[in-house]
């Protein structure tokens, strides 16, 4: 066995295929839906998958305001954000942000599972939400997908 034939590709950021991703939140439990749209936001599910490249693809998500969460996570579950002085401390409960944004819950739960540096920044911009069937990127000919069959 040729030993030489097989080399590690390590994608560069030129060489990259990007798509557009059209994903329906309808009925869809927040984690599962966060974790596989993270998934393809990082480009995981292809693969040339590179882990210090940008070669996920950009991702749509629609009927953010039609999201499930399981148990009494709409009441007992806690976003919490400091804003730096004594008494800072700000709590919301996913039923206050629903109310306020649909958009926030779908952000803030991708945005948790991207990497905590410069590409993780850089990544979050590839995720648009929005709350109801319409969205402005037609123009892009998003490819619909179906989170269940994803593995």
């Amino acid at each position: 066995m040729d030993t030489n034939n097989y080399k590690t590709v390590s994608v560069k950021q030129k060489d990259v295929n990007k798509e557009w991703i059209l994903v329906d939140a309808k009925n869809e439990v927040l984690g599962r839906l966060a974790s596989q749209v993270a998934k393809i936001i990082r480009g995981k599910h292809k693969p040339s998958y590179t882990p210090h490249i940008d070669c996920g693809d950009k991702v749509i998500v629609i009927n953010a305001e039609h999201i499930r969460l399981t148990g009494k996570k709409w009441t007992d579950k806690e976003y919490v954000h400091y804003s730096g002085y004594p008494g800072g401390k700000r709590t919301q409960t996913p039923k206050d942000l629903m109310e306020k944004d649909p958009r926030k819950i779908i952000e803030k739960a991708v945005q948790g599972m991207l990497p905590k540096n410069k590409l993780g920044n850089k990544l979050k911009n590839h995720l648009f939400v929005y709350p109801g069937e319409e969205h402005p990127h037609e123009a892009q000919k998003p490819r619909k997908i179906n989170l269940k069959e994803i593995k």
